[in-house]
């Protein structure tokens, strides 16, 4: 059955926007796309009515406050086992915390929590995805599957530690520090991870904080 090309088209924009991760005037988002002004403008405004995209104060585009009401809807008992979790971990980490789970190749996030009393943090929003092998997140998703000898050696690490970790891989200069929420069967079901800008961080201690939130996310969901 043949698809259609404007919800194609839309789809992609928001898969763009979620990339890239930082509001985008149209002429870029076009070029991007391969798309002409006017049918990205078309499609913009489109996305606009239906909340899924907002512009700043110079006519940029970002994703909008609907992605986070369709992304409530994603595996919902897991989003209500995560959510307290990871507002326990902002208040422990004053960082940006968010939940991962794996859609074919990719790492999607599904829900975010940012510190709200911080003089700055990182915006990390539903709907960013990136390569399952790439970024923390990625590689705490996994983190269960059989080691092979095309590993990367950030993959064999993650395992040792039970912990995965990186910098720059999505967003460049952020870190970011996951962990995998397991299943009853020892697959993995999900991560949790931070994301911040501190080259100074105590990664360890990060890195405990996550394993242990994703190891509770488990056991509520046992």
């Amino acid at each position: 059955m043949p698809q259609s090309q404007t919800l194609d088209r839309g789809v992609r924009i928001l898969e763009h926007l979620a990339a890239v991760g930082t509001p985008q005037p149209i002429t870029e988002i076009g070029q991007a796309l391969g798309l002409h002004r006017s049918i990205t403008y078309r499609l913009l405004r489109t996305l606009e009515d239906h909340q899924l995209v907002e512009r700043d104060a110079v006519g940029r585009y970002r994703l909008g406050l609907g992605i986070a009401g369709l992304a409530r809807g994603v595996r919902s008992d897991l989003q209500t086992a995560a959510l307290p979790r990871l507002d326990a971990l902002v208040a422990e980490l004053g960082v940006t915390a968010f939940l991962v789970v794996r859609s074919g190749d990719d790492a999607v996030t599904v829900a975010s929590v940012e510190p709200q009393h911080s003089q700055a943090h990182v915006v990390y929003r539903p709907g960013i995805r990136h390569p399952v092998g790439r970024g923390a997140p990625g590689l705490a998703l996994l983190i269960q599957e059989p080691p092979s000898g095309d590993d990367r050696p950030e993959l064999r690490e993650a395992r040792d530690l039970g912990w995965a970790t990186s910098h720059g891989e999505v967003i460049a200069g952020l870190r970011s520090v996951a962990a995998p929420i397991l299943g009853p069967d020892g697959g993995t079901r999900a991560a949790i991870a931070v994301v911040f800008v501190d080259a100074g961080a105590d990664t360890a201690r990060i890195g405990a904080a996550v394993t242990a939130a994703a190891a509770e996310v488990a056991a509520a969901l046992r």
